[in-house]
Parts: structure tokens; C-alpha cells; sequence
């Protein structure tokens, strides 16, 4: 075993998983799926979960993407345990790996230009082969190719391509997976411009931070054989992979920031509860997942890493938001009237609670409270739907509802005082409940008329319907 590995030779008996986005963007739905199966294994096994910011792409790494990540995480609920790793940390180590890598023969300079590589894809697929490096600098010596790396442009190529052999890697739900060497390619390490593709810095990282189990997308299953190869040969333990299916879009195509994929600021913004999508995204591709309880402990506890689907599967951004319907009912009208207040800043807050415990029934999203503020104040806004049933309704329906009202003054007979208005207006059915349900709540739609009245008391009642009477005469 090299020094290289005997010094970072995890406990075997521990879980280890990680999270590692690249600080170059906002965190997004992808992202969210691999970072919340990652987390949900580490705990349901007591293991630990790492977050680690693949960072060496300097040009296009960010704090504010860095800070922006883990404020996304705690958001989610999804703790990681230590702090933050960097790959940055672990240059040093990647460079040691290259060079032993180079020492042993595993990896190659190849000084091939793009347009060459380019004809020969193009010659390659003309035959019926596959699209793989031809090996043109494989067999160069290593004085020709340190003469030439004086003076042309090269990159790092592992030596994987081989008539024989084979690299098997260990998938904890597809069990072991063979590739034939005959069928891979020899992969760039290095770029032209010095810099690390993923393979390396990827799997060398998993191994230095003790990494037991890697979560990803089946589109990393050759990138796997890959690190598996390239691990072996460095006398590290590659990882348990579980290569779960692609998440896609609603249109078939593979869910990415690239594609329109939300952000998880973006939803943040407008409001989402962070359970509905923790609950969206951790039952995708989980079809035992059959609890009904929306609390993250709760999918803790049925979740099953057996069960994680090898298939694709389709994101639903109206079934995110229903489990967020469900979620708001749910809520403590406390905490509803704290999503609320950025609509009422000004309302007292044992009235905003009392409000949002009215309206909770009839809103989906916290800022819909807003169709109801009315109820709130008098001259709260309505929308046109409601200022046309007022108006339908005419005046002298208002004034004699209201007289009805000051005659009964007692908002526990609300009947009673139904029946009156009925019998001083001839209206009945829709046109008798409509435009009273309108005047008192400012919408057509929403809690029980007898929980309205109860809310606004007498004195709230009388304002509105003495507003009503005003507007539906065109005085407002």
C-alpha cells in the first residue's frame, strides 16, 4: 500500500457519504435529488455526511456560490457534519497522484490537436467503431515525450484502453458491473492548460476524506469504472457506488441548471416550504415510500436504499407544490401568520394569527392570504370578479342587509339574519349569499360565512356591509 493511501484508510465499519457540488452556480434540482439521497443513506445507517466544494475550477468558483449552497442546504434541512471540505485542500495530493500515475505508466502525454481527434472520431464512427482515442501518443518514449511537451501543447490520458482485462465496480443496487477494458477509452486527466478534469481530484478526494458510499446518477456509471481503475492503481478502496436513474424534466430530457431547472433560491423566493420539496424529491424513484406523515423524520424512517429506482424518473413541479398545500394546511397558525406577514407588515399579531387561522383552508400558497384582505380591512383591495357581484347586487341590497344586521347585532345568529335579508330583498340561493360573502370577506370563494362573521365581530360586519352599499352605488 503506497503511503499515499495507508494514511487515509477509512474505519470500515463507518458510512461515509458526501455532497460535493462545484461552487459555480446556484444549487438546483439535480443538485437537491443527489445531496438529499446522500444525506438520507448517511443517516439511516448512522454514518456521516461530508459537503465538500469541488473548487479548483478558479476561474468560475465563487464565495458567494459557496455561502449561497450551504444557506440552500440548512434550508432543505439537510446538516452535514464537520465543516465544509475543499478540494483546493488537496491539490498537492493530486499532483503526487499524476506523478506516481506517470512513474508506473498508468497515464500519458498526448499532444494530439483537437482537429486530429476530431477526424479521427469522424473516421472511427465511418467504420462502425466507437468514437474512442485511436492512441496515437500511447506508445511515444518518455524522452520523446518530454522533448515535445517542451515546445507543444499537451494533455494527461490514463492508460485504461486494453485488449484485455476488465475494471468491475460495485453497485449496491445493480450489483457488480463489468466493463471490459477493450470497451473504454483512455480518458483526459489533465486539460492543455494544466488543470484536472473530474476523474482525478473526484476520486481522489472520496478516497483522502474517507468516503465510503457515493450516490449519483446513472450517467456516471463509465466515469465509476474510470475512478475504480484509476483508484486501484493508486491502492486505494474505491467506494460503494449507488448509480440511481436520471432525473428528468416533464418533457423526457435530463433535469440540469441548463435545461431550466429551478434553483432552490428561486423557490425559496416564491415561497415554497422547504418539506414539500425535500418530500417531492426524496420519494421520486421511492415507490415504497407510501407514509403519509410530511415530516423529514418521517422519510428518514421509511426510507430504503434497496428501493431507490435504476430508472429515470419525471420531476413534477405540481406535485412539489401539492405536498406544499398539504404542508401549509398542516402548519400551526402561528407559524402561518409568520409566511403572511409580508403581506400584512402592519397587522397586529394575535390578529394576523387568528386571520391565518381562518384562511388556512382556502389558500395553497401564503401569498394568496392577500385575495382575502378584506377581512383585514375595509378598504382592502378586491379583484374585478368581486366588485362585479357588488355590483350586480346593487345598493339597496347592501342597506338592506345592513339594516337586517343592526336589528339582529348578534354575529352567533348569523341564520337569523340570513333569513331577514332574504325577506326584505327577495333574493335567495346565489344571489342572496354571493354578494354577502363578497362584502364581508372581499372574495367569492373562502372560509364558512359563519367563521367570517365570527372574525369580524358586529362592528367589522356593519362597516362592510355600510362600504358595500357605497361601492356597489358607484361611490368607490
Amino acid at each position: 500500500m503506497s503511503p499515499l493511501a495507508a494514511s487515509h484508510t477509512p474505519p470500515c465499519s463507518e458510512v461515509v457519504t458526501r455532497f460535493a457540488p462545484s461552487p459555480t452556480g446556484l444549487l438546483h434540482l439535480g443538485n437537491v435529488r443527489t445531496a438529499l439521497l446522500n444525506w438520507l443513506y448517511a443517516r439511516k445507517l448512522g454514518g456521516r455526511f461530508l459537503l465538500r466544494f469541488e473548487d479548483t475550477d478558479q476561474d468560475r468558483s465563487e464565495v458567494a456560490f459557496i455561502e449561497a449552497i450551504k444557506k440552500d442546504l440548512n434550508w432543505l434541512g439537510l446538516d452535514w457534519d464537520g465543516e465544509p471540505l475543499f478540494q483546493s485542500s488537496h491539490v498537492q495530493r493530486h499532483t503526487e497522484a499524476l506523478v506516481r500515475l506517470a512513474d508506473e505508466c498508468r497515464v500519458y502525454r498526448c499532444f494530439c490537436s483537437e482537429n486530429q481527434l476530431t477526424l479521427d472520431r469522424k473516421l472511427s464512427t465511418s467504420r462502425g467503431l466507437p468514437p474512442r482515442y485511436v492512441g496515437r501518443c500511447r506508445h511515444l518514449t518518455v524522452a520523446e515525450s518530454e522533448k515535445r511537451s517542451e515546445s507543444e501543447p499537451f494533455v494527461w490520458r490514463m492508460t485504461v484502453h486494453e485488449e484485455h482485462g476488465e475494471v468491475k465496480v460495485h453497485d449496491a443496487l445493480r450489483g457488480q458491473v463489468i466493463f471490459a477494458l477493450r470497451d473504454l477509452d483512455d480518458p483526459v486527466i489533465v486539460r492543455s492548460d494544466g488543470s484536472f478534469t473530474f476523474l482525478l481530484p473526484n476520486a481522489i478526494d472520496d478516497a483522502l476524506d474517507g468516503v465510503t458510499h457515493a450516490l449519483r446518477g446513472d450517467d456516471h456509471l463509465t466515469n465509476s469504472a474510470y475512478q475504480v481503475w484509476l483508484l486501484e492503481q493508486l491502492d486505494f478502496t474505491p467506494p460503494v457506488y449507488l448509480h440511481h436513474g436520471l432525473l428528468l424534466g416533464s418533457d423526457g430530457a435530463k433535469l440540469s441548471k441548463r435545461s431550466g431547472s429551478h434553483s432552490v433560491a428561486e423557490l425559496r423566493e416564491e415561497g415554497l416550504l422547504p418539506q414539500a420539496l425535500v418530500q417531492a424529491m426524496g420519494r421520486l424513484g421511492h415507490p415504497n415510500m407510501d407514509d403519509d406523515t410530511l415530516a423529514i423524520e418521517s422519510l428518514l424512517a421509511h426510507f430504503v436504499a434497496d428501493h431507490i429506482s435504476t430508472s429515470a424518473v419525471r420531476w413534477s413541479d405540481d406535485e412539489m407544490w401539492r405536498y406544499h398545500t398539504k404542508l401549509l394546511h398542516s402548519l400551526p397558525r402561528l407559524q402561518l401568520a409568520q409566511l403572511m406577514k409580508p403581506c400584512y407588515p402592519t397587522v397586529q399579531e394575535s390578529r394576523l394569527e387568528l386571520f391565518a387561522g381562518l384562511i388556512s383552508g382556502n389558500i395553497e400558497r401564503a401569498e394568496e392570504a392577500a385575495g382575502f384582505a378584506r377581512l383585514l380591512r375595509v378598504d382592502g383591495l378586491m379583484d374585478d370578479e368581486a366588485m362585479a357581484t357588488m355590483s350586480e347586487a346593487g345598493s339597496d341590497f347592501f342597506i338592506s342587509a345592513a339594516k337586517a344586521w343592526h336589528s339582529h347585532h348578534d354575529s352567533t345568529d348569523w341564520k337569523g339574519w340570513m333569513n331577514e335579508v332574504k325577506a326584505l330583498t327577495g333574493c335567495k340561493g346565489k344571489s342572496l349569499f354571493m354578494p354577502l360573502r363578497v362584502a364581508l370577506s372581499g372574495a367569492l370563494h373562502g372560509p364558512e360565512l359563519s367563521s367570517i362573521i365570527s372574525f369580524l365581530g358586529n362592528e367589522g360586519v356593519a362597516e362592510r356591509l355600510q362600504d358595500a352599499s357605497v361601492r356597489a352605488g358607484g361611490g368607490a
